[in-house]
């Protein structure tokens, strides 16, 4: 760093001196890494004590409270709102996080409201007619349980599930190209972007299995996340749900897939190898550590090309405005080849007594 020194400076102009004093200030403050940044309020400046009673008030986070417990910053439109918020300020927080977070949800719910389970149905009727056209008379779908692509007749749609906030779920029948009787039913996950209804993602939920001289189809497990709210009624708990953190684990991984032609890439923090990975499922129940609060849920991830390299993948989540969202992944067990086979064997262990179970 070039130094400028003041010491000397008899002819000097006393403007001069001033200006050089300052890009001194500014040279220190940089090679010291500048100043301190303020904390980013939460709920993006909006009235926390508003939020609180089902509102949303824009402020200019003048006025201010800093909860001593993790040092978030949380603004007020005034004086009154932030004195109503301290006579209670756990309780006035905590329904702030569930209405800003439920807002979240209504705003996807009212996207959702211009489309009908009709509109879902046409949609994914259209959408596997042209796949179909393409693939030969067939609709191709990854198996990540089993490790192939299966070749399958398009049968019909059966139903569509619809959950506010979170999207619609048609559920399509398949049978086998090559036996009839091998039947499938395969989840469809479709959501309101851009004005149009958008391919999420695309789900085994009952594949057949043979049983005596029959074949049957059988649920997977552990089922698909949204089948779960259906009876949980989202959005009215006071604490997070099970549910919750899978659906925030399932589109962080629908979104890295997107950006990675289908696959899931994680890098190994032991070995550093940067791994290609296809998504087979998250384990149930999910867990919240006992010290911090985070969340932590485990998936089965197979590697890219192989049909028994299994992965278990943790996702560590956290809290912020009432939404749950994927902070890291780490790889929990990888597999090993032992008498030519693989198992999976794991890198660290929980100990049981810190953390409980999410219902």
């Amino acid at each position: 760093m070039t130094s400028i020194s003041l010491a000397y400076r008899p002819a000097l102009p006393r403007l001069l001196l001033s200006v050089l004093s300052a890009i001194a200030m500014i040279v220190l403050a940089l090679a010291l890494g500048g100043p301190a940044r303020a904390a980013e309020p939460e709920f993006g400046g909006t009235c926390t004590m508003g939020l609180a009673e089902g509102k949303r008030i824009k402020t200019d986070c003048k006025i201010t409270w800093t909860d001593e417990k993790d040092g978030k910053l949380y603004c007020f439109g005034n004086e009154d709102s932030k004195a109503f918020f301290l006579k209670d300020p756990q309780r006035n927080l905590q329904k702030a996080k569930e209405n800003f977070a439920m807002g979240d949800a209504e705003s996807t719910g009212a996207d959702m409201g211009r489309f009908t389970a009709e509109d879902a149905t046409k949609f994914t009727d259209d959408l596997i007619k042209a796949a179909v056209e393409k693939n030969g008379g067939v609709y191709l779908v990854n198996d990540a349980m089993l490790g192939q692509t299966l070749a399958l007749v398009y049968d019909g749609i059966d139903f569509v599930r619809t959950l506010h906030g979170y999207g619609f779920f048609p559920d399509v029948n398949f049978h086998a190209k090559d036996n009839p009787e091998k039947k499938y039913l395969i989840d469809f996950w479709l959501k309101p972007k851009g004005g149009q209804l958008a391919l999420m993602d695309v789900r085994i939920y009952k594949a057949p299995r043979k049983e005596g001289d029959k074949w049957v189809k059988i649920t997977r497990q552990p089922k698909p996340w949204w089948w779960i709210p259906a009876s949980e009624h989202p959005g009215t708990s006071e604490v997070k749900r099970g549910w919750e953190i899978m659906s925030a684990i399932d589109d962080h991984i629908v979104g890295e897939r997107g950006k990675n032609k289908g696959v899931f890439k994680l890098k190994d923090e032991k070995t550093g190898e940067e791994i290609a990975l296809e998504f087979v499922g998250i384990h149930q129940p999910v867990r919240r550590l006992k010290e911090n609060g985070r969340f932590f849920a485990c998936s089965d991830f197979r590697r890219e090309g192989s049909k028994d390299e299994f992965y278990d993948i943790d996702f560590w989540l956290d809290e912020k405005d009432g939404r749950i969202t994927v902070n890291s992944a780490r790889v929990h067990k990888v597999p090993v080849l032992e008498d030519g086979n693989f198992i999976q064997m794991p890198r660290y262990n929980f100990d049981p007594n810190t953390f409980e179970v999410v219902p």
